[in-house]
């Protein structure tokens, strides 16, 4: 028995949201999967699996795919299963509030979807993501000034995670003397030199859900020149005022997907430049090229490894029936590698032609609205990490040498994500 023919006995029975051994490599599941049918069952829980890009795409565009169940997936409780009805629309909206999640964007369907996807274009503007932009230039060095001098790091926890969660405070208008705070509830350092403990060390979107309802409860009360103000103040198209809760839950949710989409984004970024060598110098020498750069690193490590719908009506993907209250199970890592889609998949190519239809950041009504300030991110902290350093390495000590490194990756179905990435690097010269 070939190794091949082992491995995919192995993975016939496998179960993708417990097995700890896919956690560091998933991608030759993925490709199992998408070896029988880019549309095929995983167990367990009758899932439905998606490892094609066309299908991908089929199942973002088709409106008969509900997002109640975005998040939790086969865990969503709901009291039905496939096959017992051709149209689950009724049911799904009756129990759709015992969903976990179900208060936030990303579970919704229209016309609700609709309705909050037009409030965030009310809080995230042009001007505001501009002078979100000229902050991060000043959080990049501020950041990189706590370690440069160290000549190595672990960049996760030094530069990745509190430069994407600031990002994200400032985005939002958290005011300035509340950041150390943040920083704290996410565990990712104690509170200034006090030393108190983190505010929560268990739920932090609670924590996130009080503090953005107190934000919004005192700006709606005592309006200041703010984001905060503005954030109180948004009204839907209609002209109407959105109830507190409302605005808190998007806020909320905002904070949470974008401090971690992003923070794995550039961390892998920085895994990529950290083993190949070549890649810092090409980045140095034509810095035009950093965001194709990122778009490869997407396509190579997508930060959402799976995300689900529910069908609502029995429909077809990739001409594979699915029937009514089926939980359909979205792979980007594995869409990505599509090899009709993206020749020579496998590997990191920084000059891929068509590197920007990768589809990462999702596609269709849910397209993720972050995605221009995750970008955006990670340009600006490239540009100053080589501004700033050179010699980039992975360290051995920590992730053994080339040719055989060891990482570590956050052990879940929903995200990818290093756990740590430990680099070492000198420091320029007139930085």
């Amino acid at each position: 028995m070939s190794d091949l023919t082992g491995a995919r006995v192995v993975f016939e029975t496998v179960d993708y949201f417990t097995d700890v051994a896919l956690v560091p490599d998933p991608y030759p599941y993925f490709d199992h999967l998408r070896s029988k049918c880019p549309v095929a069952p995983a167990t367990p829980f009758n899932v439905l699996a998606v490892t094609g890009y066309a299908e991908a795409l089929s199942v973002y565009k088709n409106p008969a795919f509900s997002s109640c169940n975005s998040v939790a997936g086969p865990f969503a409780g709901m009291p039905f299963g496939p096959g017992e009805s051709d149209d689950v629309t009724d049911l799904i909206e009756q129990h759709r509030g015992a969903v976990p999640m179900a208060e936030h964007i990303t579970s919704q369907d229209p016309p609700l979807h609709t309705r909050t996807r037009g409030l965030l274009s009310r809080l995230i503007t042009p001007k505001r993501l501009k002078e979100n932009e000229d902050f991060m230039w000043r959080l990049a060095d501020r950041q990189l000034d706590t370690f440069i001098d160290n000549g190595s790091a672990e960049f996760l926890a030094d530069y990745a995670k509190p430069f994407s969660l600031l990002v994200i405070a400032d985005l939002l208008g958290v005011p300035a003397e509340d950041h150390e705070e943040f920083k704290a509830a996410f565990a990712l350092e104690t509170v200034g030199e006090l030393g108190k403990e983190a505010p929560t060390s268990h739920n932090p979107l609670e924590w996130l859900n009080d503090k953005f309802h107190g934000y919004i409860e005192d700006r709606r009360r005592s309006p200041r020149e703010d984001v905060l103000t503005e954030l109180a103040q948004a009204k839907h198209e209609d002209g109407s005022t959105p109830d507190i809760e409302d605005v808190m839950n998007l806020s909320t949710f905002l904070f949470a997907a974008g401090t971690e989409t992003t923070t794995k984004l550039v961390s892998s970024a920085v895994r990529f430049l950290g083993d190949n060598p070549g890649y810092e110098a090409m980045l140095r020498s034509d810095r035009s090229r950093i965001p194709a750069f990122l778009e490869e690193t997407l396509r190579m490590e997508s930060p959402v490894k799976s995300h689900f719908r529910m069908a609502s009506t029995t429909t077809t993907v990739g001409g594979v029936t699915v029937p009514a209250g089926t939980t359909v199970m979205v792979l980007p890592g594995a869409c990505n590698r599509d090899a009709r889609k993206f020749q020579n998949p496998n590997e990191f190519q920084p000059d891929r032609p068509n590197v920007r239809e990768q589809i990462a950041f999702i596609r269709g009504a849910h397209s993720c609205p972050g995605a221009p300030l995750a970008r955006a991110e990670g340009r600006i902290s490239l540009e100053r990490i080589l501004d700033r350093m050179e010699n980039i390495a992975i360290s051995e000590e920590h992730h053994g040498p080339a040719g055989n490194r060891r990482y570590t990756y956050e052990p879940t179905f929903i995200m990818r994500g290093l756990s740590e990435l430990h680099i070492t690097f000198t420091t320029k010269e007139n930085q």
